[in-house]
């Protein structure tokens, strides 16, 4: 006896109802060239495509895996009415999902194996061919562990261990994750991503920006900290502006760090908008995008050059929360 008639088995001697005891079993054959009945017929073929998908990324390991996911997605279109695209989107969404889940639990799996093959997510075209350029040495990198700023605006006088940092993003990830397993308001899930990095790493103001679809701006939305309203009112950053840092810090995707803006080359390449309007003398970026398009912008500044100090590990929490950020948007749409 199988695992399936076993479990079919007892699920009948439970009494379980006859719907779920059908969506305990397989569907047979090759799936049909027909949508499928809404309800359980339906259900059971999304699990079959599901589990089609799982497999595929469990048990192969070489470059033609993202084409048997591509056919697995043409196979299941007809039967569940979707585009083979709208499946592959969704497949993506999924294991960007699990990569975020596995680096907010710090789950650590050997190299080449199995769950290392579903913890990788494709290279896409955009990320493959970045030219060089100024903004290369500005890009946020690996660096040495260091002592961190307080965490909190009433331990200023001193300093925080790497460890502590790591302890409040790493907490603040796991908030934030069991906030979106559930219905969450978008809102209420971007202040949370933005108070964790506020307290891990005591930034002076943080902003959130969001694209204007008419206008083509990042405009600032709501912001934290010390005169966070005017930053709000002063991030304006316009995407299709050639030589606008801001801007092709965004269009290129690239988390950057500004650690001394005062320095004269630096004021150089400063937007106006900017000078004018903040000025700030170490500042983060983080951009957010969808399918290589920027939608959104994650600020945070210091009021002293070399304020902002970040090692390999909360490089890789920061970029974990700003991952949240994309599936919250994702979700939520």
């Amino acid at each position: 006896m199988g695992f399936e008639d076993l479990g079919a088995g007892v699920a009948r001697v439970w009494g379980l109802p006859e719907s779920l005891q059908r969506c305990m079993r397989k569907p047979m054959g090759a799936p049909p060239m027909r949508s499928a009945e809404q309800g359980v017929e339906r259900l059971r073929w999304v699990a079959m495509a599901a589990n089609e998908v799982a497999s595929t990324r469990l048990h192969s390991g070489d470059a033609q895996t993202e084409d048997r996911l591509q056919q697995t997605a043409a196979r299941y279109a007809r039967t569940l009415a979707l585009s083979p695209e709208a499946i592959a989107e969704a497949t993506l969404r999924a294991r960007h999902k699990l990569v975020s889940l596995a680096q907010a639990l710090d789950l650590q799996v050997a190299p080449g194996s199995a769950a290392a093959r579903l913890l990788t997510l494709p290279t896409s075209q955009a990320d493959a061919a970045v030219p060089q350029d100024a903004l290369a040495l500005l890009e946020l990198r690996a660096a040495e562990p260091q002592p961190l700023p307080a965490v909190l605006e009433s331990q200023a006088a001193g300093t925080v261990s790497v460890a502590q940092v790591n302890e409040v993003l790493a907490a603040g990830i796991q908030d934030i994750t069991n906030a979106m397993v559930e219905n969450f308001q978008l809102n209420d899930v971007l202040r949370m991503i933005l108070e964790t990095m506020f307290r891990a790493l005591g930034f002076r103001r943080m902003v959130f920006c969001l694209r204007e679809a008419r206008t083509d701006l990042l405009t600032g939305r709501f912001g934290l900290g010390e005169d966070s309203e005017s930053a709000v009112r002063a991030m304006k950053v316009p995407l299709k502006t050639p030589g606008d840092l801001f801007a092709a810090v965004c269009v290129r995707g690239a988390d950057t760090l500004i650690n001394d803006a005062t320095q004269a080359r630096m004021q150089a390449r400063l937007p106006q908008w900017y000078v004018q309007g903040i000025n700030a003398p170490a500042f983060l970026l983080l951009p957010l995008q969808i399918k290589g398009q920027p939608f959104a912008l994650i600020y945070a500044d210091q009021s002293a050059p070399g304020g902002i100090v970040v090692d390999d590990k909360v490089l890789g929490l920061l970029r974990t929360l700003r991952n949240q950020a994309v599936m919250a948007f994702r979700q939520a749409g």
